[in-house]
């Protein structure tokens, strides 16, 4: 039986939900659809998505025919909620990309593009809501073309009384001649033998041509596109064939090394965690000791099923290549590997801009309250969890409020408690200035030595950390070495001016250890002081998240709104004017704009289209951006540090 792990994506309100419920009518697996609106939909199951009628979470089901099996990943469409997307896509093999033949493309759908892009995931594209008014998939298809770079559409099928309810579509017929003719010039460029075919004016069989663009699309060089309404059912059954037929199988490896993912992690209240596991090779089953990457003991599962929807059933077992829930494994994340490290799926569409203090509503109840979100984090690591014993506060960070209006929702209905949030403030990151040296030599008071020497140097807009060493073993034992390296990044969360440090490369140039005198967390003690002795000596550029922006609206207000983006530090390309409207893409600095979609729609009376999307970190004037104060003992006040280091002084906790 072909094995296909696929995830419907789009955009928010482009019928994803909607879309699936469908499909799993069609294959059986349910009686009747089930609807958004009326709260019924088998992947939308926790209470507050059928309250809000959005996905929050992505959600997982199966489908079954007696020739393959699909597993469904229904991902939420809204950006608040984009780190779920980002973490499927690690468990996905295709996708169906979702694009209204209304709305058209939206900053969601062109984020999504990028990381199948860049990822070489091989994709089918949806062109949904043919039935309704203002529908124009010709004009869409073009638009799609021109905004999704390295697209190459190839459209399948017909649509008949477009934007009518009972609009409908034709094809694809394989034994069709005009269709083939059509089909043979869209794949020659893609297929040295189909060129062949085309330059001696023969037309293959429709099973040649199907292969041919099965191949392309799984080389990503080819997009099938069809089209349909998912509320209606419209084209539904087409998109259910061609999954199968046009992209590329799992690779099913029972026999391998055992390699896998924890894309998603949910709570049962009887079962305890059920993690989600994507399983690229080997093979798992019931009472199995599972080896998990950071973790220094195997864990034994003690049960796995497969979630159809909101159930579950199950199956005793997971074989390299497809997906299942297994429970039992009570220090597993998400994000976890399981065994060895699979290849790399990484891609980064979700960053958290802001960051918000949690406070309970009793005092007595922080205890309590702590668990929760630890537990939210463990789902979901984005939200990076912040305890300060010190001053006994709780911090997260959020991709925006309406992610923070469901975690209050969460968190009331999971864990009967009752939260309130600090107003969002923007997250700053900061980076060294110039080039400079950290020193730190711990030889006092007995019995220790740990002596580390840190070059720092500024790298480029984007780069990350690169951390490395010149040491020997010698001049320091290497398990010395990966404390040192441990150590660096873990102090890296707070800079000089209290951010992320970021685009920095630290090398370990210098230092000693002493074969009697120091003990193994000795360098744990010397690291942030030698690391924050350096950063200092560099001096620190506050550097601030900026947001793309694009705007449609009625041209009479696009004086206001350029004025707007001057007085909020933006930049804008020249504006697009058509048919009495303007569109208009603009870089902003996200402090400066995080309230202006309000302001903007408001301006234009409802009518104006704004989305946003991450656009990297910026230099930023210290006195227009913010510091943040020090959690915790500063290592540069080096004998508190050091008292507190070795527990001689306590901080509240």
């Amino acid at each position: 039986m072909q094995l296909y792990n696929i995830g419907i994506l789009a955009h928010v309100d482009a019928g994803k939900t909607t879309l699936t419920e469908q499909l799993l009518c069609l294959s059986g697996t349910v009686r009747k659809a089930g609807s958004v609106d009326d709260g019924t939909a088998q992947t939308d199951w926790l209470e507050v998505e059928r309250r809000r009628g959005i996905s929050v979470r992505a959600a997982s089901t199966r489908i079954e025919s007696d020739h393959w099996a699909i597993n469904l990943i229904d991902t939420p469409g809204h950006a608040d909620f984009s780190g779920e997307v980002e973490r499927s896509l690690g468990a996905l093999d295709s996708a169906v990309l979702l694009v209204s033949a209304v709305e058209g493309v939206q900053a969601q759908t062109r984020l999504i593009w990028d990381a199948l892009s860049s990822m070489k995931l091989p994709a089918i594209l949806f062109l949904n809501k043919i039935d309704r008014a203002g529908s124009r998939t010709a004009e869409i298809l073009a638009k799609i073309t021109e905004e999704l770079p390295g697209i190459r559409p190839i459209p399948l099928q017909s649509v008949r009384k477009e934007a009518e309810p009972d609009a409908s579509v034709s094809g694809p017929d394989w034994e069709d001649e005009i269709f083939r003719e059509n089909l043979l010039l869209e794949l020659a460029d893609r297929d040295p033998d189909i060129e062949e075919a085309l330059a001696s004016d023969i037309i293959p069989d429709g099973e040649t041509l199907r292969k041919s663009l099965q191949k392309a699309a799984a080389d990503c060089r080819a997009v099938p596109v069809l089209f349909g309404s998912a509320k209606t059912g419209e084209g539904c059954k087409a998109l259910l064939d061609a999954i199968p037929t046009l992209l590329p199988a799992a690779p099913q490896q029972s026999d391998g090394p055992l390699s896998g993912l924890v894309y998603k992690l949910e709570f049962d209240p009887v079962m305890g965690k059920a993690a989600h596991i994507r399983l690229f090779s080997g093979h798992l089953k019931n009472r199995d000791a599972v080896p998990v990457q950071g973790q220094k003991e195997p864990e034994k599962i003690t049960q796995i099923r497969r979630r159809i929807g909101e159930k579950t059933v199950d199956t005793g077992e997971i074989s390299g290549g497809d997906i299942g829930v297994a429970y039992g494994l009570p220090s597993i994340k998400t994000g976890s590997i399981i065994g060895e490290l699979p290849l790399d799926r990484r891609c980064s569409i979700a960053v958290p801009l802001l960051q918000v203090q949690v406070y309970p509503q009793k005092p007595e109840e922080l205890p309590a309250l702590t668990e929760a979100l630890q537990r939210l984090s463990d789902e979901d690591p984005l939200l990076d969890l912040l305890w300060l014993p010190e001053t006994r506060e709780l911090h997260i960070s959020i991709t925006g409020v309406i992610e923070l209006e469901v975690l209050e929702e969460l968190i009331r209905e999971r864990f009967g408690l009752n939260a309130s949030f600090s107003k969002p403030t923007v997250i700053y990151k900061e980076t060294p200035a110039h080039s400079g040296i950290g020193f730190e030599s711990y030889t006092w008071p007995k019995p220790c030595w740990a002596e580390v020497k840190l070059a720092i140097e500024p790298l480029p807009r984007g780069s990350g950390i690169h951390y490395s060493s010149e040491i020997k073993e010698k001049q320091i034992f290497y398990r010395y070495q990966n404390h040192i390296e441990t150590s660096v990044f873990q102090n890296l969360r707070q800079g000089v001016y209290g951010w992320e440090v970021t685009d920095a490369k630290i090398t370990l140039i210098g230092g000693s250890h002493h074969t009697i005198h120091t003990h193994p967390l000795d360098f744990f003690v010397a690291t942030p002081v030698a690391l924050l002795d350096g950063l200092t000596n560099c001096g620190s550029i506050l550097l601030e998240p900026m947001l793309a922006v694009r705007m449609t609206a009625p041209e009479e207000v696009l004086g206001r709104v350029l004025g707007d983006i001057t007085a909020m530090r933006g930049e804008f390309d020249t504006p697009m004017i058509a048919n009495g409207s303007f569109t208009l893409e603009a870089r902003l600095p996200a402090a400066d704009s995080i309230e202006y979609p309000t302001a903007f729609r408001s301006l234009t009376s409802g009518k104006g289209l704004y989305s946003s999307r991450f656009d990297g970190y910026q230099e930023c004037p210290l006195e227009l951006g913010k510091t943040c104060p020090r959690r915790g003992i500063n290592p540069l006040d080096r004998p508190k540090w050091i008292l507190w280091a070795r527990n001689a002084i306590q901080t509240n906790e």
